[in-house]
């Protein structure tokens, strides 16, 4: 009963859901940009293997999550 509610309860907010990750990505990516400035400032740069600027890499990370949440909801 319980994987019943579920499920029907995500087929009803599924859009909604999708649409306020649409209209909140700016913002999701702005909070994510300053998360990853802070991590990119907390990491010794001697404890970095590769010199990567974390916030660009982070950024498109995100987005490709986004996206990956997009299609499921669109998808499924």
């Amino acid at each position: 009963m319980r994987h019943f509610v579920r499920e029907a309860t995500f087929r009803l907010a599924r859009w909604d859901l999708l649409q306020f990750l649409e209209d909140h990505e700016d913002d999701l990516l702005h909070i994510f940009r300053e998360e990853m400035e802070k991590l990119d400032q907390r990491m010794p740069e001697e404890q970095i293997f590769i010199d990567i600027r974390m916030v660009p890499l982070g950024e498109e990370l995100l987005r490709a999550v986004l996206a990956t949440l997009e299609r499921f909801l669109q998808e499924y």
